[in-house]
């Protein structure tokens, strides 16, 4: 696939993660969230930078122990300088979190994405959509707290979408569009709703909104592992583009 366009993903992904807990280090955009995702609290070196990289690490460990949170680096084809991975596993750090970014190069192609009969489709803002995520994820109320503050301050205009019947919702999922460019983020299905098909509905559901709304091309990260979730992909014509991971001192951290 074009360079380009992945660069312009990656791009895209940066700022659809941002959140307003975040400062620039020599190169590094260090951000700190308290929230789940890990791309809203790790380091993302996105420029070489001219100070000794020791020192930075020593900068971030202290702005890191002040958040109360690990300290990760996210690592991917567009990491500068290019040898900073082998640098931090040189220092013995480990590598987590092994994630593809799937693209989708042509929404155009997508057949209109229906609700199914019964479902109740509920456009949701960040606070209602975070509270309901987090609730079927059986996240902890600081990190829907982050989520919610996030997604409402983010320069990025998200759409949240829940699916319910009789009240009780049957998934959700969200996407943030920039330009021609849509991610979709935090799609998620209660677990007595599983294997009915509701997971890739709601995909095509989500990106037949996007597209009416301008949107081209899509994109998501997955978890390398999660099989299941990346077969889905698939089926909707997403395919693997390119990876990243994430480096972290301490061993379990998360």
């Amino acid at each position: 696939m074009n360079e380009g366009l992945l660069a312009r993903i990656e791009d895209a992904g940066l700022n659809a993660s941002a959140p307003p807990q975040q400062r620039w280090l020599d190169g590094w955009l260090v951000r700190y969230s308290p929230g789940k995702a890990k791309r809203a609290r790790c380091i993302n070196a996105v420029a070489s930078g001219v100070r000794p990289l020791d020192d930075k690490l020593a900068e971030c460990a202290a702005l890191y122990r002040e958040a109360g949170l690990p300290m990760f680096v996210r690592v991917t084809p567009f990491t500068q300088p290019a040898g900073l991975d082998g640098s931090l596993a040189q220092r013995g750090w480990c590598s987590v979190d092994d994630t593809r970014v799937m693209v989708l190069d042509r929404i155009d192609a997508m057949v209109e994405g229906a609700v199914p009969d019964g479902v109740e489709a509920l456009g949701v803002g960040a606070a209602d959509y975070a509270r309901a995520v987090g609730s079927l994820r059986g996240s902890p109320s600081a990190q829907i707290d982050a989520q919610a503050q996030r997604v409402a301050l983010s320069p990025v205009p998200y759409r949240g979408v829940l699916w319910r019947r009789d009240g009780e919702v049957l998934a959700c999922g969200q996407f943030a569009r920039e330009g021609d460019l849509v991610g979709l983020y935090d799609v998620v299905t209660a677990p007595a709703a599983r294997g009915q098909g509701l997971a890739a509905a709601l995909c095509a559901h989500l990106l037949a909104r996007a597209r009416a709304d301008g949107a081209r091309v899509a994109y998501l990260q997955v978890d390398a592992a999660n099989s299941a979730a990346r077969a889905l992909y698939r089926r909707l014509g997403f395919a693997d583009t390119y990876r990243y991971h994430y480096r972290c001192e301490e061993a379990g951290a998360n």
